[in-house]
């Protein structure tokens, strides 16, 4: 599916929770307002920017083709600057100061995880394009997704390690700061090790930093047959850096995080 086909779908998805919302909160005037938060600057910003420009492009679509409910669409965009706490401060302004009647975002579930119980004591419908930690979702009913979730990710995964990769033994590098990234290794150990897997060793970094080789180091002497990163792709790409200089030969897999690396 193109970019701009899933972020189609995604607008789509949200034209027809405003037609449930507008009811209660009517749009004023010629527009309807939406609001988005998202990391257009800081650590995961590529992520952030090319779901923001998807966002875009689906907005004009629509207002090109009429808009909804005989409106236009108003996109009103928040940068939280990829950094806990700043989604509760821009998303309590869209709702409170710029009155949307729905948010879009985050693209990291920790951030969305942050923002959703706003929207939801407000009743406010919020939908996440890619934050797949199970949690998102169950904030309440007014929470949505139009991804998969760790759950089925984590799945899919074991099942790549043992049966592609024909691992047995797996060492996970962590990151303790993120709700996706802990979320995520907690589903793939539930299913890689009652296939037989075992997790060698399970090691932690903190999002944003620089030098991972002692932790490396550990893994490399437990001799895993692969190793699982479930972080983004800005700590990846370093530790794949780092990995290699080090002379670790086996190899490194991951999940959806790791989409803004190709």
């Amino acid at each position: 599916m193109s970019k701009a086909t899933f972020w189609g779908a995604i607008m789509l998805s949200l034209v027809l929770v405003l037609f449930a919302g507008c009811k209660k909160q009517s749009p004023v005037g010629d527009v309807i307002k939406v609001g988005e938060f998202a990391s257009l600057s800081g650590k995961e910003a590529t992520f952030g920017v090319s779901s923001h420009e998807g966002t875009l492009l689906a907005v004009e679509e629509i207002n090109a083709d009429g808009g909804v409910l005989g409106k236009k669409l108003e996109l009103l965009t928040e940068d939280d600057l990829s950094k806990a706490g700043e989604p509760a401060t821009v998303v309590n302004k869209l709702i409170a100061r710029d009155g949307v009647v729905a948010i879009l975002g985050e693209v990291a579930s920790s951030r969305s995880l942050e923002a959703a119980p706003i929207c939801q004591q407000n009743k406010i419908p919020m939908i996440s394009p890619s934050s797949t930690n199970p949690k998102v979702t169950e904030t309440g009913d007014y929470i949505f997704r139009v991804c998969f979730t760790d759950i089925l990710q984590g799945k899919i995964l074991a099942n790549f390690a043992s049966k592609t990769l024909r691992a047995k033994k797996v060492a996970i590098f962590t990151d303790v700061k993120s709700d996706y990234s802990k979320g995520l290794a907690k589903y793939f150990k539930e299913h890689f090790t009652p296939v037989g897997g075992q997790i060698v060793t399970e090691l932690d970094f903190n999002g944003g930093d620089k030098d991972f080789k002692g932790q490396l180091t550990a893994i490399k002497s437990a001799n895993p047959d692969a190793i699982f990163i479930p972080a983004y792709y800005t700590d990846v790409a370093l530790i794949c850096i780092q990995a290699k200089q080090l002379g670790v030969t086996a190899p490194i897999f991951g999940g959806d995080g790791w989409e803004a690396m190709i």
